[in-house]
């Protein structure tokens, strides 16, 4: 059983600290005085003999330290001989002993061996301590794993207790202990909440998953749910009403302190994300009212700074984009991206000189909102995407298209996230209940591991910092937590090489398809305004323009051969005895044959 940690902080005014203590001298005071009672007397015997022992040996007490064992190990130095003086061969024993006694003899021979036995045992200690051979940095050189299939368990599974289910919106892992998971649950469905239905979220510990350790009462049903990464004890939620608030777990389940409704978004928050700050008390958050709101918790009165997803760069909130899903990366303090409802990805920059620089640029490729979006934790350049039936991923270089892009799935894709451990491997969820596991390393056409986690839709995903435990949250409320196989959470040898070098190749290759559709495009606004250069006076031919003129051209070469041919009949008519098998096949009209082998065969024939 975990110990309960216990705090409290106690606060003073910075005056009251270091005041001296005023001790004054006063009379004695009688505080109790209770006087006998006779009537008392007759409940007591009198003991006669008594006898009384006075033990006068000192208190002794027991204790037991275990220390740390000495491991002792052999070791070996081969010495090969050598050193001798040129008139002295080795090899003769004699004279060998000859000049051993002769330098044994000497006066400076003890104090040198003296000298030199100290360094001596000083280098075999040192020896013995350290091991030269140690490896210090064994995990970067990784063991190969076995050749096991992909595979996941379910460990645990954690239920609403509510009558009335409710989807499990968003999860968050402790960031200190792996072993607590704050769960937001609320309805997204359109006027389906029911009068009775619960606004209650709650905080689990894994350990004992029959109830849920705390009970978070917001005054909405909560869409987003964070812990603070610097101070485990705070979280912060976005409401379905568009309020924010944070809780103190120290404090019990009720909000320390919530916006207020003129102040905050119009619609639900489904993005709120800490901020790296020196206080680690700030934050922003991401609604579909295409407002992004950046907030201090210690002031939640009014938001610090505001941002219109106006993509027109106008700041016309009526042309905002709503947004789904937020992404920040903490090593990019400045910069974040945001999901939309329309499907485009709006990249961002908070400390643009003006508002309508805080847009750099955007990425459009799917068809529906954007429910995921998360950075390679490996290659912060790249990023997933999850929306409509696929998940694409994208390089920040190449705005036009994604550079890979998964399989178009027959159910919608719900929620998205990479490996925190594998740069090639990311995980996806699907509204039939499916969990597909990708490594795009190992085949790209299909994922790795599909995996049926429940009957009704998966909404939400959140993987450990440890890349093995997984979190799935279902329409229902309910959170499957899946341990994942060894291969697909333990990094391979090389692999961050061939993932950058794979992202790397993608995104060139994405740049010359780029290259070359601007220049078409190019050349075709040229056209049409009649501006066309003497090197685009040949119009871009149809595949069976390209056909005919291949037909045409085939044709015209037999004619001309057969020309020449009759030509040469009628001056020399002995060299008609020759192979005929060009006129047959100009005669069948061999369309299958090329122009190019034609011309061989021709020339190979002529006298």
């Amino acid at each position: 059983m975990a110990a309960m940690e216990i705090t409290y902080v106690y606060t003073r005014k910075r005056s009251d600290f270091g005041r001296p203590c005023n001790f004054s001298d006063r009379p004695a005071k009688v505080t109790v005085d209770i006087p006998p009672d006779p009537a008392m007397a007759g409940g007591f015997i009198l003991r006669n003999p008594v006898d009384s022992c006075v033990q006068h040996a000192s208190d002794m007490s027991e204790h037991e330290v275990n220390t740390e064992r000495v491991e002792v190990e052999s070791r070996g130095v081969n010495h090969v001989e050598g050193g001798w003086p040129k008139d002295v061969n080795p090899q003769e024993v004699e004279q060998t002993i000859r000049f051993r006694k002769k330098v044994e003899k000497d006066e400076n021979y003890i104090n040198t061996i003296t000298h030199l036995g100290t360094l001596m045992e000083h280098c075999v200690k040192q020896n013995n301590a350290i091991d030269i051979y140690e490896e210090y940095f064994t995990e970067e050189e990784t063991a190969d794993v076995e050749d096991e299939p992909p595979s996941a368990k379910v460990i645990n599974v954690l239920r609403d207790p509510n009558v009335t289910k409710r989807t499990a919106t968003r999860l968050s892992w402790h960031p200190d202990t792996c072993k607590k998971l704050a769960v937001a649950y609320s309805s997204l469905e359109f006027q389906r909440n029911v009068k009775d239905m619960s606004f209650d979220s709650y905080i689990w510990d894994l350990e004992n998953p029959n109830k849920p350790e705390l009970v978070l009462k917001p005054s909405s049903p909560l869409v987003s749910l964070e812990y603070n990464p610097k101070d485990s004890h705070v979280l912060v939620g976005g409401c379905y009403n568009g309020q924010m608030a944070y809780w103190d777990t120290r404090k019990g389940g009720l909000p320390v302190d919530v916006s207020t409704v003129e102040v905050s978004h119009r619609d639900p928050v489904y993005g709120a994300v800490w901020l790296q700050s020196k206080t680690g008390t700030e934050c922003f958050s991401a609604s579909t009212d295409g407002q992004v709101l950046w907030w201090d918790i210690r002031k939640l009165s009014e938001p610090t700074e505001t941002l219109v997803l106006d993509i027109t760069r106008k700041g016309l909130l009526e042309n905002a984009l709503g947004a789904i899903a937020l992404e920040f990366e903490p090593t990019m303090p400045t910069k974040f991206m945001v999901g939309t409802e329309q499907g485009i990805v709006i990249a961002c920059n908070r400390k643009a000189k003006t508002p309508a620089d805080k847009i750099t640029s955007t990425y459009s490729g799917h068809h529906g909102p954007v429910y995921a979006l998360a950075r390679n934790p490996f290659c912060p350049k790249i990023f997933l995407t999850v929306g409509d039936w696929t998940a694409r991923i994208w390089s920040e270089e190449i705005k036009e298209s994604s550079i890979m892009w998964t399989k178009y799935h027959l159910t919608y894709l719900t929620d998205g996230c990479w490996s925190s451990v594998r740069p090639a491997v990311f995980f996806t969820t699907r509204s039939d209940g499916t969990l597909d596991v990708w490594d795009f390393l190992f085949k790209q056409n299909d994922p790795s591991l599909s995996l049926k986690v429940c009957d009704e839709p998966l909404a939400s995903l959140r993987l450990q910092d440890n890349g093995r435990i997984l979190g799935c949250g279902s329409k229902l409320g309910t959170v499957t937590l899946l341990e994942i196989s060894s291969g697909l959470c333990t990094l391979q040898r090389n692999e961050k090489t061939l993932a950058t070098a794979m992202f790397e190749r993608e995104t060139k290759r994405e740049k010359i398809l780029e290259a070359r559709h601007r220049e078409m495009r190019l050349k075709e606004r040229a056209r049409s305004e009649g501006l066309e250069t003497e090197v685009e006076e040949w119009p871009v031919e149809s595949p069976q323009e390209v056909l005919d003129r291949a037909r045409r051209e085939f044709f015209e070469v037999i004619e001309a051969e057969l020309r020449r041919r009759a030509q040469a009949e009628t001056q020399h008519p002995h060299g008609k005895v020759k192979d005929g098998a060009g006129e047959k096949a100009a005669a069948q009209g061999d369309e299958s044959q090329q122009p190019k082998d034609e011309e061989e065969e021709v020339a190979a024939k002529e006298p």
